[in-house]
């Protein structure tokens, strides 16, 4: 795993310190309220433990999208309550991120305290990666922290720029995120098998042909497994189905047999004629009877099952997408049976699980699974690249 200096790094005296700490804090909001606090509970164990060894916290995020302007709906003036009722400490709000103002606001603050400066995107050069905003963040801190793996993709001013220009440290949320990716697909227990699901192959083209080369079992669902079977010469009826992707399909099929890679696609779907729930026309059929007028909706049991057989087999998962129209019963079918096996090979001890993307999550908390894999990451653009492969700037800057 490449080398990172983590928060047991830093002095063991930190009072008065200035630690800055790239946090992800872009909430969902309704009725300016927020109405899921996720990202702000994965922030406290970094936040707390500064603070407890009195260095002076000060919170770095991007909060929606203002495109540079001041928009008092897009304020991180807005967390500080949520913030100050999760950590059970006062919390500050700092009216800028980098300028005399927070300079100033910064120098008043005591040891053990903690401070929210305003969205880093009030500023154009944030996106920009400038590098005079970068320097001017950077002179509010003596340190900084990254420990907002969601925003590690993104090669901006407070998740890279900032790094080189102070000692830089992971947080306790990236460092167990890093952990868990290296298990993954770094140094995995073999066999490995991934899951890839979701509506379109032309969305993860890029992971598939990474994974490939990786795993021992690569298992297709959801939309995306249509595209695979029409390239096998299916007809997949009026399925939600890329035709004009069928020939880069066939391609990461012919590339999985030369690297040894089982590729499983469904031999048994659960199809209807409308997409809705509880259809009447529902029923499964082998793949090779979707009639013209049927869409594929989900994986069969049968295809289940012997998915769940692989999955017996291999040491390491990996999960991005779920294998059917999960949001919409019966069609959660497949997703829920799959993702309980993973679950209880898990809590077995016998698999290293790890998942992640918005709909991965929503899929394993419809199933009541989330807590029983090893490792559930909320990450979705940041997941999604290192699944194919690239270098992550906001990582990359932190490495040794």
């Amino acid at each position: 795993m490449p080398s990172f200096k983590t928060l047991d790094d830093l002095p063991a005296d930190l009072a008065g310190k200035r630690v800055l700490v790239r946090v992800d804090l872009n909430v969902p909001m309704q009725d300016g309220a927020v109405s899921d606090a996720t990202r702000l509970r994965a922030a406290l164990p970094t936040v707390l433990e500064l603070a407890d060894r009195r260095a002076i916290v000060l919170l770095l995020s991007h909060f929606g999208r203002p495109k540079g302007q001041r928009r008092p709906d897009m304020s991180t003036a807005l967390l500080v309550k949520p913030l100050t009722d999760l950590t059970g400490r006062s919390v500050r709000f700092i009216e800028d991120c980098t300028g005399p103002d927070a300079e100033r606001a910064v120098t008043t603050m005591t040891a053990g305290s903690i401070g929210v400066l305003e969205n880093t995107r009030f500023h154009a050069g944030e996106e920009k990666n400038d590098p005079e905003l970068s320097r001017g963040i950077a002179a509010l801190g003596d340190y900084y922290v990254n420990d907002a793996f969601s925003a590690a993709h993104r090669a901006h001013s407070s998740t890279e720029g900032v790094a080189h220009l102070l000692p830089s440290f992971v947080g306790r949320a990236m460092e167990a995120e890093l952990k868990a990716l290296e298990k993954a697909l770094g140094k995995p227990e073999r066999p490995v098998a991934a899951v890839v699901g979701g509506a379109k192959v032309s969305s993860k083209l890029a992971v598939l042909g990474h994974l490939v080369d990786k795993v021992d079992h690569l298992i297709i669902g959801g939309g995306m497994a249509n595209t695979f079977l029409a390239a096998r010469g299916v007809n997949v009826g009026k399925s939600l189905c890329e035709h004009d992707l069928t020939g880069e399909a066939e391609a990461i099929l012919e590339r999985a047999e030369q690297a040894g890679c089982t590729v499983h696609l469904p031999y048994d779907v659960v199809v209807a004629k409308e997409f809705a729930a509880n259809p009447p026309s529902l029923r499964t059929v082998n793949v090779h009877e979707v009639a013209g007028d049927e869409m594929i909706l989900d994986i069969g049991p049968a295809a289940v099952e012997a998915l769940g057989d692989a999955l017996k087999t291999c040491r390491t998962l990996v999960w991005n997408g779920p294998l059917g129209a999960f949001e919409t019963p019966p069609f959660d079918a497949a997703t829920v049976a799959l993702a309980r096996i993973a679950a209880a090979l898990t809590q077995d001890g016998s698999l290293v699980s790890v998942a992640g993307g918005g709909d991965t999550v929503a899929a394993l908390n419809h199933a009541g699974v989330a807590a029983d894999f090893s490792f559930v990451s909320t990450a979705g653009g940041a997941f999604l690249e290192w699944m194919e492969g690239r270098t992550l700037p906001g990582v990359a800057a932190l490495m040794q």
